[in-house]
Formats: structure tokens, sequence, C-alpha cells
């Protein structure tokens, strides 16, 4: 899918400043040591025929011109990314009508585990690959997110430009990949347990306070009836059951710190009064809130 590079990144001329902010980072068994970032305002530039040891990578934001690689010509624009991998003799030059506005990058590239096969990684270790690529994906708003930390680094600005760093490799690398080697079996989601855990989750979250099987459907988009019926699936009882134990359950654990009274732990396990939590207690333990007490929980008097 054609993603044009979003007009915003003219203004990310602190891109330049990750520089010594994000080093290098490790994603899918691989590591990238950075080596350069930049940004080119859309004004007539010429960087004549050279190569590196490293992936060099140019996204143009606005403008147009020309990047040449080896024997081949390409005509680049705005929402263009383009790729020298490491030996390729290249050049890049602005139109002089329609100046190349471009945010750059570079990085090393190498395994550092056992990693077979093609993936999203052969957009970067193909030398056969393309080396012009229109298929963003994220990659635009990686670039933005970067300069954004970059502009006004706060409390955190490593973790985020590690984690963009990494998301940065990748998007690269996804861009230049070939459909083949993006292609994965599809994934089989089985969305019953995530929502009974959930579910349980929430019960658990709510012992202290009025719980209806409505609200508890509600919390994971599901029907009433449908919540019960997956529920019941996969706990083997119903949700109100399961929450009458899990609440006599922690009246069970408070019951054993003296500094509660029974009243305050009948509310903080969601009755409202003492009676009714006495007698759901014994009925579920064989003995009174104050037996169980008493014995500290065991079975001896």
């Amino acid at each position: 899918m054609s993603v044009p590079a979003p007009a915003s990144l003219a203004g990310a001329e602190r891109f330049v400043d990750l520089a010594g902010m994000v080093e290098s980072c490790e994603v899918g068994g691989f590591r990238a040591d950075f080596v350069s970032w930049g940004h080119y305002r859309p004004e007539y530039w010429r960087n004549y025929w050279h190569s590196h040891s490293f992936h060099e990578v140019c996204l143009a934001y606005s403008g147009e011109g020309r990047f040449n690689c080896g024997p081949a010509e390409y005509e680049v624009r705005a929402g263009d990314v383009f790729l020298a991998r490491p030996g390729d003799v290249h050049e890049i030059e602005s139109s002089r009508t329609a100046p190349l506005g471009i945010a750059f990058w570079g990085f090393t590239f190498r395994p550092v585990a056992g990693v077979s096969g093609t993936g999203w990684w052969s957009g970067l270790t193909r030398s056969d690959g393309p080396v012009v690529s229109r298929e963003l994906g994220g990659l635009a708003a990686v670039v933005g997110a970067l300069a954004g930390e970059a502009a006004e680094p706060r409390s955190g600005y490593g973790e985020v430009v590690a984690a963009l760093g990494a998301a940065l490799v990748l998007e690269t690398a996804r861009a230049f990949a070939l459909p083949s080697d993006l292609s994965v079996e599809p994934i089989a989601r089985d969305r019953g347990p995530v929502a009974v855990e959930a579910m349980q989750r929430h019960l658990l979250d709510n012992l202290a306070r009025p719980v209806t099987v409505r609200e508890v459907a509600a919390a994971v988009h599901l029907s009433e009836r449908h919540a019960e019926r997956l529920f019941r699936q996969v706990v083997g009882s119903s949700m109100m059951a399961t929450l009458r134990r899990l609440r006599l359950e922690l009246a069970a654990q408070l019951l054993l710190e003296p500094s509660r009274s029974i009243t305050q732990i009948a509310h903080a396990c969601g009755y409202s009064d003492v009676r009714p939590f006495s007698t759901a207690f014994k009925r579920h333990y064989g003995r009174t809130p104050g037996e169980f007490r008493r014995t500290g929980g065991t079975s001896f008097g």
C-alpha cells in the first residue's frame, strides 16, 4: 500500500539531535548501531558518488529528485524511501524546481542470534532487493516520534528512543522486503480464554461492590448470554457462583488478620450486612466467621 510521508516531517529538523541519544538497539536477533541522523530542507543540494560501510536510508517528505545507485537511476519524490546498502556506490541530487526534502539515518546491521530463513530482515540482508519503496507502513510516524523526542527530551526519553530506534530498523527493513518475505501464516486467535480471564479479573477487582452479569459482560464487549456461556465453559461454574467463591476466599484470608472486625470484612467482601455474610461463609466452610477466626483457619478448636 502506498503511504505518503506526512508534510509534518518538514519540521523534524531536530532529528539530527538523535546522535548520542540512541546509539544501538537489538531487534529480532539482530543488532543495529546507528551512525548517522540527518534532515535536509527542501533546497537544491547534491551529494556526489560515494559509498558506505552501513545502510543509509532516506525518506523524502517533499519535492523530488534523482537517486542513482550503481548503474540504475531512480526518480524519487515525496513519499518515497530509498536505500543504499553497504558498498552500494550512489548519489542523490535534488530537483532545482521542486527541491527534495529528506530525513535520513544510517546504521550497521548484523545478526547476534541464530536467525534462519527470510522475514522482515530480508529487506536489509537481500543484496538483490528493491532500493526504492513507497511501502512506508509506520515509518514516517516513527521518524516523527523520534524527532519529537529529540526536540524536547523528557524523563524516560532514553527508554522511548531505544524502543523507537528498534521500530525504525524494523519498519525500514519491512519497506524494502519482498511481499513473500513478510508473509506469515494466519494467526489463529481464540478470544474465549482471553475474555474469560478478563471477566475473572473484573470480578477480583470488584469484590467489595455490587456486581452484575451485565456489567461484567459489558467489560469484555459481549452479550450477557454469550459471556455467561463462555464463562461456564472455561471456569466450570456460573459467574455469580464464582463471584461468591472469590468473596468467601478473600474473607477467609482477611479473617486471619485480627485488626479487621468481622463487619469490616463482610463489607470488604461485598456483603452489606454481617448476617448474610455469616450464613454464606458457614455454608462454604462449615464454620461461622468467628469460629474460623478463633481456630486460625484450621479444623481444630
